[in-house]
């Protein structure tokens, strides 16, 4: 029983410890922040580790030619390229939590990482994550077969399977809640980045086809050569619509920037006001200093004058009194 209280007595003093410990964290300034860098961190262990079993997943060696398809064309699915645009994003942005802990967020180095952390992730990460996850589960929903056939379940385990079409959309939502992006860093560049890849993954995927008369994604195979161009432009007209919500998404999320504008606008006629007064209040001291002064000056060149001029008077009464006297 001793034993047990004592036990009991040791949980409850950590536990209020770690009570303490969040309240004080919590407390600080700087919430947002110790989430960003928690998320990044796990963001970037995630990756790391599907990174790391994709290789060991037996699928190079295997006797079946359907799966083996998967190791011969693993640098051409669009899962791959999104996932490493994501990988890319995660690393520049944990760096750039660690220069804020530091608080060296303001140098150059960190303004550039910020840059290309904002567009990466607008003009590459988003539209290419929900497009991958919303036409991979859509397509999966309708006939698994054209996209993710259940002979790759024999290798790819069912988990592996979220990481890389699931949690990548997961990663993005949490990213958009904690990090406000209202706008677009560059739109030129991000627009710019994301025709490269779409066209790029367009030239690969057909390329693959007339060069092996199979297609990397079977729902083409079920379509004529009028459908696949109507659902080229549906690819592209998707992502491309991801790509441009996002910022009133973002906007609906975090606040219109107009009232951040107004806040900040008000801010800054308040901090001009307080200048404004306080160099109205230096000017008034200065000029109460100088008409002292001046007042000063004047008192001092009128004593000064007075005694010249009273000696003057004296001088000629006493001029005048000797050349008009008689000896």
């Amino acid at each position: 029983m001793e034993e047990l209280w004592r036990d009991t007595n040791i949980f409850y003093n950590v536990l209020c410890f770690l009570i303490t410990e969040n309240e004080k964290l919590f407390d600080r300034s700087d919430t947002n922040l110790y989430w960003r860098t928690v998320f990044h961190i796990f963001g970037i262990l995630h990756h790391c580790y599907i990174g790391i079993t994709a290789p060991s997943l037996n699928v190079a060696n295997n006797p079946n030619p359907d799966i083996r398809i998967l190791y011969t064309f693993k640098e051409a699915y669009l899962t791959g390229w999104n996932f490493t645009f994501q990988t890319v994003f995660l690393g520049l942005s944990l760096v750039h939590d660690i220069l804020e802990w530091l608080d060296k967020q303001e140098n150059s180095l960190a303004a550039k990482i910020r840059y290309w952390r904002n567009v990466i992730f607008s003009g590459m990460v988003v539209p290419f994550t929900l497009f991958v996850t919303a036409m991979f589960w859509s397509v999966y929903a309708i006939d698994r077969e054209l996209v993710f056939p259940r002979i790759y379940d024999q290798v790819v385990p069912w988990w592996f399977n979220h990481c890389v079409h699931t949690n990548i959309t997961i990663v993005v939502i949490i990213e958009t809640l904690l990090q406000a992006r209202r706008h677009p860093t560059n739109q030129k560049l991000e627009l710019i980045l994301y025709w490269i890849v779409a066209f790029a993954y367009a030239i690969v995927y057909y390329t693959i086809y007339f060069l092996t008369d199979r297609w990397l994604y079977q729902v083409f195979g079920t379509m004529n050569w009028w459908q696949v161009c109507l659902y080229q432009i549906l690819i592209w007209s998707v992502s491309y619509f991801f790509y441009k919500i996002q910022f009133p998404i973002n906007r609906l999320i975090h606040g219109a920037e107009d009232n951040e504008a107004n806040t900040d606008k008000s801010a800054d006629q308040d901090r001009d006001n307080a200048v404004n007064n306080k160099v109205n209040e230096n000017d008034t001291t200065t000029n109460e200093t100088k008409a002292t002064e001046i007042s000063r000056t004047t008192s001092d060149s009128n004593a000064t004058e007075l005694p010249k001029k009273t000696w003057s008077l004296k001088f000629r009464s006493i001029k005048s009194h000797f050349e008009n006297s008689r000896l």
